[in-house]
């Protein structure tokens, strides 16, 4: 895929299709736009193309108030490559970006930018100044500067038709702990990255070792419980994992900071500084706290059985 962040730097002379959003996680909702997307460029033959920005505009319009990703950019990327687009063009998003007006921005972006044939956005689609520019304005702009546009109606929520998949309602699915609803609209499980790190090596003495995995701030976890998932080392090999959020209570009465602890099944060996990839599949149980070590390596034991059997059918 090509991958750029100067619109001038293309390999199209004769146009593309495109879209243009956050995309942040790029879930099912998202998907039927792209979806679209390649469909119009397949009967007319022109290359695919995603337009997004390298932070998320929410964070400059409300200072203070940028949501947690569902993806980082890195992931975002991945993801775009393997729904298949042609081209990925992230852009910077700052204070002049969230000043332009929307006919200025669909002039240096979709017109002289990528020279743009089609246009597919989701009918939600705001952009400009105030957010004054929307699908309506878009169609304006299509019959003035002759590309085609199609809006996407949102993707209805399989479980409650009356409520759209959106970015918003996966953030609070994994706010409250409910990965597997998350993941049903994402369409894999939620994933977080990070570095593994020396912990308190507290695990390893009471026989459950942990990879503690350092999560930049900036990406949704879910809530403070414990949970069945996987986790996934640089080379791709994956292991059973019951993963530990929260602020373990037994030993720290007051710690203020959530940490992400995941002990591996049927794994031995060291993981320190690689990159680990966590993935969510279900919610086992709310944190604890033991009278002492003994009730606690009980309930690991069979935190760990129950982790078996939930991921036996994945």
């Amino acid at each position: 895929m090509y991958v750029r962040s100067d619109l001038s730097d293309h390999q199209f002379p004769d146009g593309c299709a495109m879209t243009i959003g956050t995309y942040d996680g790029l879930h099912l909702g998202h998907l039927s736009v792209i979806n679209e997307l390649q469909a119009k460029a397949r009967t007319r033959g022109l290359p695919t193309a995603l337009v997004t920005f390298d932070a998320h505009p929410r964070g400059v319009l409300r200072p203070g108030h940028t949501p947690r990703l569902l993806s980082d950019l890195a992931q975002k990327l991945e993801l775009i490559e393997a729904a298949g687009l042609d081209a990925a063009y992230v852009l910077p998003f700052d204070q002049s970006v969230a000043d332009e007006t929307a006919e200025a921005f669909i002039r240096r972006v979709v017109v002289d930018g990528l020279q743009a044939r089609v246009v597919v956005v989701g009918t939600d689609f705001r952009f400009g100044r105030d957010r004054r520019g929307d699908v309506e304005m878009l169609g304006r702009s299509a019959a003035d500067h002759g590309f085609e546009l199609t809006g996407v109606e949102l993707l209805a929520d399989g479980h409650h038709p009356d409520r759209k998949v959106s970015s918003s309602a996966i953030r609070a699915a994994i706010g409250a702990g409910r990965v597997d609803r998350a993941a049903e609209m994402l369409g894999r499980p939620h994933e977080v990255r990070g570095e593994v790190v020396t912990g308190d090596q507290r695990g390893r003495t009471i026989g459950f070792p942990t990879a503690n995995v350092n999560v930049p701030n900036v990406i949704a976890l879910p809530g403070d419980a414990v949970y069945a998932g996987w986790y996934v080392r640089p080379s791709g090999e994956r292991f059973k994992a019951a993963i530990n959020l929260g602020r373990r209570p037994t030993f720290y009465e007051h710690a203020d900071v959530s940490l992400l602890e995941a002990h591996l099944l049927d794994f031995s060996g060291e993981l320190y500084g690689e990159i680990g990839r966590v993935q969510f599949i279900t919610r086992l149980r709310t944190e604890v706290t033991f009278d002492g070590i003994d009730g606690l390596k009980a309930q690991l034991a069979r935190d760990v059985a129950d982790t078996r059997t939930v991921l036996e059918r994945y």
